[in-house]
């Protein structure tokens, strides 16, 4: 039978999916009625506020430079949902993406077994056990697991065989679900800890702490020391993401050589942070304060001397007035977007909160090309696939 991916997602978008409910009873009984098909796997799982993808994409690089089939979760996606479930083979050029054909599969079957059994699985959950069949079918020797939001309560900490936890820099996000205070949403990140499991955190928050004593678990504290010349990736915010990446993996495979690793960091891929495109044009998917401070740092270092001309976009529960400030100088060109995303904010409620003048977007094909001039894409990732068409894989 032939699997349609374009019928599959729009099953998986179809009304009432597309919701965020934490708690892990719906995907456990689920994944139940699936074989548990996540309890076969051995796991890398990491959480946090800002730097998870990279982190992954890091770990997923250098594992297969290292001969090992790795399986990669990330969310969100740009451009297909294939983009979040990828298998990177030993010593392939990089990360092949689930074939539509075995997404469509997946995802049709997903569905009707939790119909069949009355369990109304979020888009976020479908995707979850869709990712955790797939691997298991295809026999990988490891899982590079992101979690979607949070840690505790997210649908991916329904692992238990994990080697190594991550968590990255926390930062105030999704405060309405998480908390309000970086203590709060530091105890939510450190409920991917489990016993015996080491964890690797840049940031000493006792919520880390307590959960490791907790758990009798080894609790490392990195620092940015890392020497990034041979990381793809760009950005000073790679530093740190580079130094947890490398402490998780050498912790779990004390045996990789230097080299193997640093031949697994000189084809790491993770598009769309302070990514370069073609000359004088940044996309960055930087979608909170946090991620806009370290765009904004970025930029001073590698181009000091280069006007900029900004396009941005976010969703309205973001808190862009800041974001704003933090990224915009008065010598700056502004073009605010309202994109198609439903809770876009809209070109008026940027305008409102802009600190300087800005004017509406509509191409990037309209903005001139002036050699002295970076033209910066920025804001949600939901934006990104609408303003950069040459970009789209298809």
């Amino acid at each position: 039978m032939n699997y349609d991916y374009k019928e599959a997602v729009e099953l998986l978008t179809s009304q009432g999916k597309f919701y965020i409910n934490l708690g892990l009873d719906r995907i456990s009984a689920f994944l139940e009625l699936l074989g548990n098909p996540q309890n076969s796997l051995k796991y890398f799982h990491v959480a946090g506020t800002n730097g998870k993808g990279s982190v992954c994409a890091i770990i997923a690089s250098v594992l297969q430079e290292a001969g090992k089939k790795a399986g990669l979760y990330t969310s969100p996606h740009i451009f297909k949902y294939n983009e979040r479930i990828k298998i990177f083979s030993p010593f392939a050029e990089c990360g092949n993406d689930i074939s539509d054909e075995d997404f469509a599969r997946l995802v049709f079957e997903v569905c009707n077994l939790a119909d069949k059994h009355n369990i109304h699985l979020t888009e976020f959950e479908i995707l979850t056990a869709v990712m955790f069949k797939y691997f298991e079918q295809q026999n990988v020797d490891v899982v590079v697991l992101e979690t979607g939001l949070g840690g505790r309560f997210d649908a991916t900490n329904v692992i238990k065989n994990n080697l190594c936890a991550v968590i990255t820099h926390i930062d105030l996000d999704h405060t309405e679900r998480l908390g309000d205070t970086k203590d709060k949403i530091a105890f939510e990140k450190a409920g991917i800890i489990k016993p015996g499991c080491p964890v690797v955190a840049c940031e000493g928050y006792e919520a880390f702490r307590d959960r490791a004593y907790e758990c009798d678990s080894l609790f490392m504290l990195t620092a940015p020391f890392e020497n990034t010349d041979n990381l793809s990736l760009k950005g000073t915010f790679q530093q740190e993401n580079l130094s947890l990446a490398l402490a998780a993996i050498r912790l779990v495979y004390p045996e990789l050589s230097e080299n193997v690793i640093q031949r697994g960091l000189t084809h790491v891929y993770h598009p769309c942070r302070f990514q370069q495109i073609r000359e004088n044009l940044i996309v960055d998917g930087s979608h909170n304060p946090n991620g806009a401070a370290v765009l904004k740092e970025s930029l001073d270092f590698y181009y000091p001397d280069k006007k900029r001309r900004f396009v941005f976009g976010c969703l309205k529960n973001k808190d862009y007035k800041k974001m704003m400030e933090i990224l915009f100088e008065k010598n700056d060109e502004i073009y605010l977007n309202h994109f198609s995303h439903n809770n876009s904010a809209t070109f008026d409620e940027l305008q409102k909160a802009c600190p300087f003048e800005a004017k509406k977007f509509y191409s990037l094909d309209e903005l001139a090309q002036q050699e002295n001039t970076l033209t910066v894409v920025c804001g949600s990732f939901y934006m990104l696939n609408e303003v950069i068409p040459a970009f789209r894989p298809d």
